[in-house]
């Protein structure tokens, strides 16, 4: 992999994801940004994000390489025409991140694979992260802060979580985006955790590399109309010696709640 990012792109004609060999990269659906996105060369850290914690050890990692710069033992870049696939090897774990734009529904899914080639179980918490920009992506760059206070989040009984712009005028076009997780018996799933804003997920003075987050503790579960929006869930996995374990994080765009 170069110094200088190479991006790919998804698209079922309506969805679109744009991807670089870090992992970062946006979602759009139509002219609306899911997801929002900064063009930044030197960083390249922006989009939907996974990012893995060893519960046994607190190292942080993530799917890709951004944005935590932990650097993996082996780390490899494939795109293909319908996904994009990135592999790192950090120790006895290996990580898969597969991203498919589904040809049917308006959708995208970032599936995690952990393998455990070592001799004693750990468990990894995956934890999904977004910005929530809504908006096309020249009024989200114009206006930034204002953009930001017209987003608001609920998380749904099963926990997905739903997020809506307020719209401002009648004409203003209406989006809904869902984000889920779907796990394996593996997973604590009566525990999936969530979060959605901002300023809680990253903390004080700190940005995505050392977000509080990312610390140990829980995450809010914090909804509703948030100064700054986004996505996060959380579940713990255990990875039994020599097995893997796989977890999906699902997110979807319309037109209507229904």
């Amino acid at each position: 992999i170069g110094a200088t990012p190479v991006t790919h792109l998804l698209s079922n004609g309506r969805y679109s994801v744009m991807l670089t060999t870090t992992g970062s990269g946006s979602s759009r659906w139509g002219d609306l940004a899911v997801t929002r996105w900064r063009e930044d060369p030197s960083l390249d850290d922006w989009g939907s994000l996974i990012l893995l914690r060893d519960t046994g050890n607190g190292r942080v990692w993530p799917a890709g390489l951004q944005p935590v710069g932990t650097p993996p033992d082996a780390y490899d870049v494939a795109f293909g025409e319908d996904r994009a696939e990135f592999a790192r090897r950090d120790g006895m774990l290996t990580t898969l991140m597969e991203v498919l734009v589904s040809p049917e529904e308006d959708a995208e899914v970032r599936r995690v694979s952990v393998t455990n080639t070592g001799t004693k179980p750990r468990i990894i918490e995956l934890t999904s992260y977004a910005e929530l920009a809504l908006i096309r992506p020249a009024d989200d760059i114009a206006h930034p802060a204002f953009a930001k206070m017209f987003v608001q989040t609920e998380r749904l009984a099963d926990g997905a979580l739903l997020a809506t712009r307020r719209r401002r005028t009648p004409g203003e076009p209406e989006i809904w985006v869902a984000h889920l997780i779907v796990t394996g018996p593996s997973a604590d799933r009566d525990n999936i955790e969530a979060e959605t804003d901002r300023a809680r997920f990253l903390g004080r003075g700190r940005a995505m590399r050392d977000a509080a987050a990312m610390d140990g503790g829980s995450l809010s579960g914090t909804t509703g109309t948030v100064l700054d929006a986004v996505a996060a869930l959380r579940c713990r996995v255990t990875v039994a010696p020599g097995a893997m374990v796989r977890v999906a994080f699902w997110t979807m765009a319309a037109s209507s709640r229904a």
